[in-house]
């Protein structure tokens, strides 16, 4: 990939699509660490006012965003009462246009889930530089990011510790979507998640605060199951084929419970490169954001010898069948991704709000799935239409596995 070349020496703008989760205050740490080379333009969150008025008083930005428009109302009246100039926008239209504005450089696309697609979408489209926190985007339309890239001249950069660890260790003219046949294949590490060593009878009485409960990774409560279910490594599995250019066949998914090595690219010549570090997710951002240079992230250094070894193994898909499911979506492509996170999106809502057990949450995916036909069209309209339907199918065998739970109970 071709850095931008520019001779403007003042810091560059970024806007931090959810910058109130986990990547969106690591990306702050890190923002905080370089005013010189990075200003904060502009702030955004779905509803969480309290946290975002903090931010706005600390990083002062021109614009806040808020999707949820009686949030941006609450957050518009409290800065005014602090006398604080930013201007709040609201709603979808609000995200795309924090997205796209011109004293913007970077766009960090970290918000959660199918919300995230479009304003990551139109940052693309405007040309900027694009750092991909969250994998639904490309799982749901990534021929779309890799085709509105091209003809904008836009870079996307993946942040997800594994993909910007395999961007790390590909050739330094590597562009998002390229094929590169001297690629044999990728190994995806995972740290196998909070289930990795449970017996499969007890994983049916696993209770969500148990899932959330990462060995290694302070991550949402969202992505926090999608580790435990191991459906976080398909959907990656799927966001590297579209980003690496590479087949299902030749990705190879490794638990690797010590989650230092992040990801490794193997080369036809026999070579296996490795990106190494420890599991702190402000190293990938601090290099998307100044790639292709490198700058301080404040993460711990890596002790070797305080790790003494590494360990990998082969994911059982028996106990963790999403694993199953994702590659199945790879291999059939067209709107096959878009429905399998989807349906996985209201199942593990639905498990968090004790609707479903964890078991379920493969079951609730799979009968979607079967209900729906792969369509081939994967323009943006058909791509949205294909996660409404998968949605509305995917909330009906939810009700269905409550009531079912409930009659058992009662």
């Amino acid at each position: 990939m071709t850095a931008i070349q520019t001779t403007d020496t003042r810091p560059r703008g970024v806007t931090l699509l959810g910058s109130t989760g986990s990547i969106g205050t690591n990306t702050l740490d890190v923002l905080a660490r370089h005013p010189d080379r990075f200003r904060v333009v502009a702030l955004t969150a779905n509803t969480q006012v309290e946290r975002l008025l903090e931010q706005c008083r600390r990083f002062r930005p021109e614009f806040a965003a808020m999707q949820d428009t009686a949030a941006a109302a609450e957050l518009e009246d409290r800065l005014r009462r602090e006398r604080l100039s930013v201007s709040v926008l609201s709603g979808i239209e609000g995200l795309n246009t924090v997205a796209a504005l011109p004293s913007v450089h970077t766009v960090m696309a970290a918000i959660v889930g199918a919300a995230g697609l479009l304003p990551a979408l139109t940052a693309t489209r405007a040309g900027k530089r694009v750092l991909i926190a969250n994998k639904e985007p490309l799982v749901m339309s990534g021929h779309l990011f890799i085709e509105a890239a091209r003809q904008s001249g836009a870079e996307l950069l993946p942040v997800d510790s594994e993909h910007n660890a395999i961007f790390q260790c590909m050739p330094t003219d590597f562009r998002a979507g390229d094929t590169r046949p001297e690629v044999q294949r990728i190994f995806l590490t995972g740290s196998g998640g909070p289930f990795r060593d449970w017996p499969a009878p007890d994983l049916a009485q696993a209770t969500p605060e148990q899932a959330c409960a990462h060995p290694k990774w302070v991550m949402g409560r969202k992505i926090s199951v999608d580790s435990a279910t191991l459906m976080n490594k398909g959907l990656e599995l799927i966001e590297a084929c579209q980003l690496f250019g590479v087949t299902p066949e030749q990705v190879e998914i490794v638990i690797h419970p010590q989650s230092v090595i992040h990801s490794l690219v193997e080369y036809r010549d026999g070579s296996v490169l490795a990106q190494l570090g420890n599991p702190d997710m402000r190293t990938p951002i601090a290099h998307a954001l100044a790639w292709p240079e490198r700058i301080d992230s404040g993460v711990r250094r890596l002790d070797l010898f305080e790790l003494a070894q590494f360990n990998f193994e082969r994911p059982d898909p028996e106990r963790f069948p999403c694993l199953r499911l994702a590659y199945e979506a790879a291999r059939a492509g067209g709107t096959a991704p878009t429905v399998l996170n989807a349906a996985n999106e209201v199942a593990v809502q639905a498990f968090l709000d004790r609707k479903i057990g964890f078991i379920d949450i493969p079951r609730v995916i799979e009968q979607t799935r079967s209900q729906l036909p792969v369509g081939q069209d994967v323009q943006l309209e058909a791509i949205l239409a294909a996660d409404d339907a998968a949605r509305r199918v995917a909330e009906l065998r939810v009700a269905e596995f409550d009531r079912r739970s409930r009659q058992e109970a009662g």
